[in-house]
């Protein structure tokens, strides 16, 4: 899969893109991740890439001009847009990419993009979360590691991706390793009894109750 970055910050990403299961991934030509530094297609000698908003307002807009001659070239990939005003990231929509072989992801920058960008040059508008950031960059290497891990051959045990959390609209359970008693807090003893299916049973009446407790909107049961 190839993963296309448009940002003013490549460097941003150079030690992440080389570490763990990332790393590897690109090591062995499973993912190719490939930065297009926005600043080559600034216009004139200072390289610009934004400009002062129409109507006035605080801070600066990345202009149409240079974002439109990068994201160009990247026509017949899904283009994706990290903004705090788009449609909020979910492991079905990571789920969903991977299945692609290539996507292209734009950084937005200081008060945004030129919304001509976004309404002819994008696939999609995606927000991480209920908060602003200073740019997209931090958003493409959550893309990045949300769908790397997807990927064939990229996590060991491939069952490890399906039982995870968001899987079935739940949350994972809890889970332990040895020692079993540490502080005198003792690990569950049906998960030390060997009976898988009341291990099982045990495990899915966790997920509903934490789902529950703390993410009562993916069971519809946030007040109105």
């Amino acid at each position: 899969m190839r993963i296309n970055v448009i940002t003013i910050f490549p460097e941003f990403f150079t030690s992440p893109l080389d570490t763990s299961l990332v790393g590897k991934a690109r090591e062995e030509g499973t993912l190719d991740v490939v930065l297009h530094d926005l600043r080559e297609q600034g216009k004139g000698v200072h390289r610009q890439i934004d400009d002062s908003p129409f109507g006035g307002g605080a801070g600066m807009v990345m202009m149409v001009e240079p974002l439109a001659a990068a994201l160009d070239p990247l026509a017949d990939t899904h283009r994706i847009l990290f903004t705090p005003g788009g449609r909020p990231l979910d492991q079905a929509t990571l789920d969903r990419w991977a299945m692609l072989d290539e996507i292209t992801v734009v950084c937005g920058r200081y008060e945004g993009v030129d919304e001509r960008i976004a309404e002819h040059f994008i696939d999609e508008e995606i927000s991480i979360g209920d908060y602003v950031l200073l740019g997209g960059e931090v958003a493409a290497l959550a893309v990045i590691e949300g769908v790397t891990r997807l990927l064939d051959g990229v996590v060991g045990n491939p069952t490890s991706v399906e039982t995870e959390s968001f899987r079935d609209g739940l949350l994972e359970e809890p889970q332990y390793t040895r020692p079993a008693e540490f502080r005198g807090w003792t690990v569950p003893d049906i998960l030390r009894s060997g009976d898988h299916a009341k291990i099982e049973e045990w495990r899915q009446e966790q997920r509903e109750e934490r789902t529950r407790e703390r993410r009562p909107d993916l069971l519809g049961e946030v007040d109105q």
